[in-house]
């Protein structure tokens, strides 16, 4: 009996030099790291940020990278020093107590560092109330907008979210999601 061989078919992936040196399965795992490595860095995935960022888990349980742009948080800092210490205080703990309304009815200056109430509201909201300050009768915030660019409020609220505890980042986070939706 005339048995014939079949012979494999080659294609240039494995006649390429590295199909000659790694085994096709290893090839494929390798290729598999690739683009699910491309893929998690790309913007349609649940994760958020780029580089050397930390993980979170969010309460809502999606996992985002927390990343802030080092340079953007320097002028943040820079423009904060400048403008927001003031009254916010030196390390944006606010006033001591910022929960008592005075004796005119207002409440002093909440802290930024996070343990305040800033991060209940969406990025829109503080860029906002930085810009246009407090509505008549609510509050004493000046309004920045006439002496800040946009990208100098961009910074100061990158720098103040920096200070942020990484839970109370991800809480934020969730909610500035759901203000998008």
């Amino acid at each position: 009996m005339n048995e014939r061989k079949v012979q494999p078919v080659r294609t240039w992936f494995t006649t390429a030099w590295w199909g000659n040196i790694l085994p096709r399965n290893l090839m494929g795992i390798l290729l598999g790291i690739l683009v699910g490595g491309l893929v998690a860095c790309s913007d349609g995935g649940s994760m958020i940020g780029f580089g050397d960022g930390k993980v979170l888990s969010t309460p809502s349980g999606a996992s985002i990278v927390r990343r802030h742009d080092p340079e953007q948080v320097r002028q943040g800092e820079a423009v904060y020093r400048r403008h927001c210490a003031t009254c916010h205080g030196e390390r944006a703990q606010g006033a001591p107590d910022w929960r008592r309304r005075d004796a005119d009815g207002f409440y002093p200056p909440p802290p930024l560092d996070g343990s305040g109430h800033a991060w209940h509201h969406p990025k829109a909201f503080l860029q906002e109330r930085i810009r246009n300050g407090s509505p008549p009768g609510e509050g004493r915030m000046p309004a920045w907008g006439e002496r800040l660019r946009e990208d100098e409020i961009e910074a100061v609220i990158e720098w103040f979210q920096s200070l942020w505890p990484d839970p109370v980042y991800a809480a934020w986070y969730d909610r500035e999601q759901r203000f998008l939706e």
